[in-house]
């Protein structure tokens, strides 16, 4: 299973990139929807809000009134920890539920407005960002979401810059144009990465091009290589005890061919070895025939679209076998 993480500033144009993939396969989970879901009538979910925040935040048809809430809810920090502290965990476990019952060869997509914002994106195989001038996604909220122009301003502002997201995407939608555009780039991110993608995850190939020609410098090299350690540092949690971009592509400036070399510095080959499903699981299965040095041990990112290599290595002064 592959999951996708997809985000994009307020008027943005999310969802239509979001129906674009549904239409091509992709399994949506959408947080939106589930977090309006847990606070539905009769959910466990609005009987503890009712409970922390008085029976006037429901409507007279007994929904919730969201501005009634949002109003005690935001009132003081201990109010809105309160607030999280009952609708996360439903919606962790909703989201939890949704994505287990996907098929084992699905492409999940995890539209998340806050993904950048709550830090998520090393959770995800890959982070789709839909990018769209600030100007662009006012008019959109203005005229098609009705949205006061200085309300539209004042939420754009409060969310992640566009800065934050595109230091975060693995692949960036350009959204300016037409519809059409975005949703033939779509298309085009189907049919080249994200099934490729997939199917290398569920059979753990790992992908490492052939004689790879030396390149100009790319000034996203950096940026690239700290995408993936997050995803890695994630994966190993206390096992590493360093994880470094590494060879040419580390050299800023420096023409290299297009592979970001990362190394995992380990304990000792045991823990290299106790790595080797986890980052498969991850997208980084083992190279088996790879020549390293001894009680090295060599992944490779079962990404098309990003050649990556993994070095997993004994610190200085342990035992290899």
């Amino acid at each position: 299973m592959l999951r996708i993480g997809l985000t994009g500033g307020m008027g943005a144009g999310k969802s239509t990139v979001a129906r674009s993939l549904v239409a091509r396969g992709a399994v949506l989970v959408d947080s939106d929807v589930i977090a309006r879901e847990v606070v539905a009538p009769g959910t466990e979910g609005l009987a503890a809000l009712v409970d922390a925040f008085g029976s006037d935040i429901l409507a007279a048809d007994g929904r919730l009134d969201r501005p009634a809430l949002a109003a005690k809810a935001f009132a003081s920090d201990a109010a809105r920890t309160t607030l999280n502290s009952i609708t996360h965990p439903l919606v962790g476990r909703r989201t939890a539920e949704l994505i287990a019952a996907a098929p084992a060869d699905a492409i999940v997509v995890q539209d998340i407005p806050l993904l950048v914002e709550n830090g998520l994106a090393p959770f995800m195989n890959l982070v789709l960002i839909v990018d769209a001038a600030e100007e662009t996604r006012v008019r959109r909220l203005v005229e098609f979401r009705g949205v006061d122009e200085a309300d539209a301003r004042a939420r754009i502002a409060a969310q992640a810059t566009d800065e934050q997201r595109r230091a975060t995407a693995d692949v960036l939608l350009d959204n300016n144009g037409a519809e059409d555009a975005v949703i033939a780039a779509v298309h085009r991110l189907w049919e080249e990465r994200l099934v490729p993608f997939e199917r290398n995850l569920r059979t753990r190939k790992p992908v490492l091009p052939v004689d790879p020609p030396v390149v100009a410098a790319n000034p996203e090299w950096g940026a690239q290589a700290r995408r993936i350690i997050a995803r890695l540092a994630v994966a190993c949690a206390a096992d590493a005890s360093a994880i470094d971009h590494i060879g040419p592509t580390a050299v800023p400036g420096k023409p290299a061919e297009d592979v970001i070399d990362i190394r995992i510095t380990v304990a000792g080959p045991a823990v290299a070895d106790g790595l080797r499903d986890r980052l498969a699981d991850i997208g980084f299965p083992v190279v088996g025939a790879a020549q390293v040095a001894e009680g090295e041990r060599l992944h490779a990112n079962a990404d098309p679209g990003r050649p990556a290599r993994v070095l997993i290595s004994a610190a200085p002064g342990t035992t290899a076998r």
